[in-house]
């Protein structure tokens, strides 16, 4: 029976052992990705919930997350429509 050398055997071999090593740590990025990818859309979702209690409590306000001051969102002012607008 026909053999490669015994250096090239251990080319071989370890080159699929790093192989191997390397799909292994990309598996455990992709858990870590995934487990961060959901914490991330938990908080987003906490964010929004508190945007909503902000504004029941202090209506539609911008806040300075440096200091915690807040201004009023003024609404833009609409013109009645009157028969007398449309002459």
């Amino acid at each position: 029976m026909d053999k490669i050398t015994d250096e090239q055997l251990s080319t071989i071999q370890n080159q699929q052992k790093e192989l191997n090593t390397i799909l292994h740590e990309v598996g455990v990025i992709e858990a870590q990705k995934h487990g961060l990818l959901h914490k991330f859309g938990i908080i987003n979702q906490e964010v929004e919930d508190l945007k909503i209690e902000l504004e029941s409590q202090y209506g539609a306000i911008n806040i300075s997350i440096e200091d915690g001051t807040y201004t009023k969102i003024e609404e833009p002012k609409t013109e009645e429509v009157t028969a007398e607008n449309n002459v």
